[in-house]
């Protein structure tokens, strides 16, 4: 009596295909984490690069610079940006006379997503420098969130 081989797989092939994906699954999970963080960040730059731009052709046209968003076009002066991710708001800088000068920062919304960002806030001033939140420190934002 001839033994026939029958099809399928073992049950030790099977425990070594769900050991692998359980692996994949370790490494993946954390890295989409992290670049979940990054996608959400590009609402807070496009928001404050829209804001730059605005507040440039407002100084264009009454040469110099408002700290109202309403002043820009927006309905409020702490306007949320397209997502909702972050809220803006516009300051003066240290050192810098009424209307010479900007910074204007998107904060992560409390409630939001982005509210554990090691990033925080993101901020650009009316010189085109892109600051890192002044607040956090360790995150060296400058060079890794913009």
């Amino acid at each position: 009596m001839t033994m026939r081989r029958t099809r399928g797989f073992t049950l030790i092939e099977l425990m070594i295909v769900v050991a692998i994906i359980a692996i994949l699954a370790a490494i993946v999970v954390p890295w989409w984490g992290k670049y979940a963080y990054r996608a959400r960040r590009a609402d807070a730059q496009k928001l404050l690069l829209h804001v730059a731009q605005a507040e440039e052709r407002f100084y264009t046209d009454f040469n110099h610079y408002p700290l109202t968003a309403s002043s820009l076009g927006y309905t409020t002066d702490s306007p949320l940006s397209e997502n909702g991710y972050y809220q803006l708001s516009l300051e003066l800088p240290p050192a810098t006379s009424a209307g010479q000068g900007y910074v204007a920062t998107a904060t992560p919304v409390a409630s939001g997503p982005q509210r554990d960002d090691k990033c925080g806030a993101l901020s650009i001033d009316s010189t085109g420098q892109k600051l890192p939140d002044p607040t956090n420190t360790s995150a060296n934002s400058n060079g890794n969130c913009w």
